[in-house]
């Protein structure tokens, strides 16, 4: 299958570079040390979308969407049986070795998945889960993954949204879950795993740096920031050398209350790190960005208009952002990825009304995962840096 796809997005690909003479996507740009980063099969929507918008003339709309999904991205995996995602795993795993590449690996399955909301599902308890991350091993057993584990898992604790009882068991579960998978994955040989910090608009450093030492940081290769949210990659940035910083810190015995967090003034954060901070890098936790949607920066909805905005739910008029890459020319930065699928709809948006029409957009959005043909074209158009020559 992936051969006979591949054939159809070269030929297609061809026809539309020769159009607007730019070259084919499909050979990832070297990411480091001479690999490339892996670029997966698309949502089998895309290239419909790409084949209807090239039908009705619209040829730099198709170009562009067909550039971002031959642009390397991480490959989700969730709600499958064990026996499954061990084939599906090892499938992408070898495909990846292959060409060369790195595969980027989301796993999301964890018990109480995004308290219940638009992306639920996930094993039903810890020893299914177990299971679960047991397969996901097997499968990539001696092949190279990047994996970020499972989104929001640390900053959306069942704690969090009122699903928890008077003495945290379902939290205190969170926490052995992530732990399990953390030491079953990071000690194969060709894995690093990245534990879930959300976004640098939600959680202050000191609130999310407990989780991170209560998940298991110190036995992982770091952590991940802005999985499918829109934050600059600045923000993101600093908000990992924050958080990277206060982990060393705390290691040696420092205060958790004592870190500086993202809203305190850069220079003065800056300065507490000069005093505090004398760990080098390659002995602190190091952290990935996802810079897929974020080409624009967030979403400012307009003020009053919504009981709940739902800001991070297919906002409008956002873009790709900077290309994935392993060589960020920052120490402490191992990857800047697509964590997220652009192209793929959030969920239901309803900002606080009644449904069912999302009303920035006055269309019913697709079911969380579902290829949402109108933000495709959104992201394409409004990338930063520009997909295409001349845009």
């Amino acid at each position: 299958m992936r051969r006979r796809t591949s054939i159809w997005s070269a030929a297609l690909s061809l026809g539309l570079a020769a159009l607007f003479a730019v070259p084919p996507a499909h050979a990832a740009e070297p990411a480091g040390r001479g690999r490339s980063l892996y670029v997966p099969e698309p949502n089998p929507a895309a290239y419909r979308q790409v084949l209807s918008l090239a039908r009705d003339g619209r040829f730099r709309d198709a170009a562009g969407i067909l550039t971002m999904v031959n642009t390397p991205q991480a490959v989700w995996f969730g709600d499958q049986t064990p026996a499954q995602v061990e084939r599906l795993v090892r499938d992408v795993v070898r495909d990846a070795g292959r060409e060369d590449a790195v595969p980027a690996l989301a796993l999301y399955d964890i018990p109480g998945r995004d308290c219940s909301n638009y992306s639920a599902g996930g094993a039903a308890d810890t020893a299914q889960y177990k299971a679960w991350i047991d397969a996901v091993a097997r499968g990539i057993g001696r092949g190279e993954a990047i994996v970020t584990l499972e989104p929001d898992a640390l900053a959306l604790l069942p704690s969090d949204c009122g699903q928890d009882d008077a003495q945290g068991t379902k939290t205190a579960a969170r926490y052995a879950e992530v732990n399990y998978a953390v030491d079953t994955l990071e000690p194969l040989s060709g894995t690093r795993v990245y534990l879930d910090t959300g976004h640098p608009g939600w959680h202050a450093v000191g609130s999310i740096v407990p989780r991170l030492v209560e998940g298991g940081v110190a036995r992982a290769s770091g952590f991940y920031i802005n999985a499918s949210n829109y934050h600059t990659d600045d923000a993101n940035s600093w908000y990992g050398k924050l958080i990277s910083s206060c982990l060393a810190y705390v290691d040696g015995g420092g205060a958790v209350a004592e870190c500086p967090n993202q809203w305190w003034p850069r220079a003065d954060a800056q300065a507490w790190l000069d005093t505090h901070v004398r760990t080098p890098p390659s002995r602190m936790k190091h952290f990935i960005t996802d810079s897929s949607r974020n080409g624009q920066g967030p979403w400012t909805p307009p003020a009053g208009k919504y009981t709940d905005a739902q800001d991070w739910c297919n906002p409008p008029d956002r873009g790709l952002g900077a290309r994935p890459t392993l060589r960020t020319g920052d120490p402490l930065q191992d990857a800047r990825l697509w964590i997220k699928t652009p192209g793929e709809s959030d969920g239901l948006c309803l900002r606080g009304t009644a449904g069912p029409e999302d009303p920035e957009r006055g269309t019913a959005d697709p079911k969380a995962g579902d290829w949402f043909p109108e933000q495709a074209v959104e992201l394409v158009r409004f990338a930063n840096p520009p997909v295409l020559p001349g845009d």
